[in-house]
C-alpha cells in the first residue's frame, strides 16, 4: 500500500503569540515549532499501522523552507519511509492544496492522510480541496479505520453521533482524536532518521488568492456573572443589553 502523510508545522500550544509591528506577521522570535499533533499522532501513525499490518510505505509531504527540515526529521524518526518538502512558504490554505495535489497527481497513492485541522489555524479545508483537485472521494474527521484488501471501512464524527461508510482506494481522510495512539520515537529511529534523503521540489506556478491583512487578538474574556437563581428578571434584561451571539 502507498501512503502519503501530509504534514505542517505550528507553533507549540504554550506558545505566547505576537504579531510584527503592522500585525500582518506572526513574529517567530523565540516560538518553537512542533509537527501539527493531529497529523503526527493520528494521520501519520495510522498510516504506520497500516504498512505494518498491510505492506508497502509511507511518504510524509511538507510545504514549507529548509528551515522546517526539523519537523520532517521527526515524522521519518516516527517511521517514515520517506519525505518530500515542497520548498515554498506556505501563504494560503488553497496554494498548498494546489501544491500537495499537483505533486500527489501522478503518483498514484492509495491513501492520502490529513491531520483533521492544524492547531494554528483550526480551518480543516486543505484536506477537501485536495481531494476535490484530485478527483478523490473524501472522508472527513475519520476516528476509526480498518482496511480489507483495498476497500476501507471508516467512522467519522458527525454533530450528534458517528457515521460509518465503506469505500475503496484511492482516497483522501482527515484524521481526528481516536484515529490512533501517539508514538514517541526512539533512539534507533532518531538515529535512522538523519540518512534517510528528504526530496526537495519546487513549488508549482500556483497562485495565492488570498492575503492577510491583519491579525488581531480576540477580545478578552470578562468575568462570569452569577444571577441569582429567582432574578429572571434581570436575568432577561442582561441577556437583552450586554451577552453577545458569537
Amino acid at each position: 500500500m502507498k501512503i502519503l502523510v501530509c504534514i505542517s508545522q505550528t507553533p507549540d500550544t504554550t506558545t505566547k503569540i505576537k504579531f510584527s509591528g503592522d500585525q500582518t506577521q506572526l513574529d517567530v522570535t523565540g516560538v518553537q515549532f512542533i509537527m501539527n499533533p493531529y497529523d503526527e499522532w493520528y494521520a501519520l501513525v495510522r498510516a504506520l499501522e497500516l504498512k505494518e499490518q498491510l505492506g508497502g510505505e509511507v511518504t510524509v509531504l511538507h510545504v514549507g523552507l529548509l528551515a522546517n527540515e526539523s519537523t520532517i526529521r521527526k515524522a521519518l524518526a516516527i517511521g517514515a519511509d520517506g519525505a518530500v518538502r515542497i520548498d515554498a512558504e506556505p501563504t494560503s490554505a488553497l496554494f498548498v492544496a494546489k501544491e500537495i495535489a499537483a505533486y500527489a497527481k501522478s503518483e498514484n497513492y492509495d491513501i492520502i492522510f490529513f491531520g483533521k485541522e492544524t492547531i494554528d489555524y483550526n480551518g480543516s479545508e486543505v484536506p477537501a480541496m485536495v481531494s476535490e483537485l484530485l478527483d478523490l472521494p473524501f472522508i472527513s474527521y475519520g476516528v476509526e479505520l480498518k482496511m480489507v484488501g483495498n476497500t476501507a471501512t471508516i467512522q467519522r464524527d458527525i454533530e450528534g453521533g458517528k457515521e460509518t461508510v465503506e469505500l475503496t482506494t484511492p482516497f483522501v481522510i482527515s484524521a481526528a482524536k481516536g484515529m490512533a495512539e501517539q508514538r514517541i520515537p526512539n533512539m534507533k529511529g532518531i538515529m535512522m532518521s538523519k540518512s534517510k534523503p528528504i526530496k526537495v521540489i519546487a513549488a508549482t506556478a500556483a497562485n495565492s488568492t488570498t492575503a492577510i491583512i491583519k491579525y488581531e487578538y480576540p477580545a478578552e474574556k470578562k468575568g462570569c456573572k452569577m444571577i441569582p437563581a429567582d432574578s429572571v428578571e434581570e436575568l432577561v434584561n442582561l441577556l437583552h443589553s450586554e451577552a453577545k451571539v458569537i
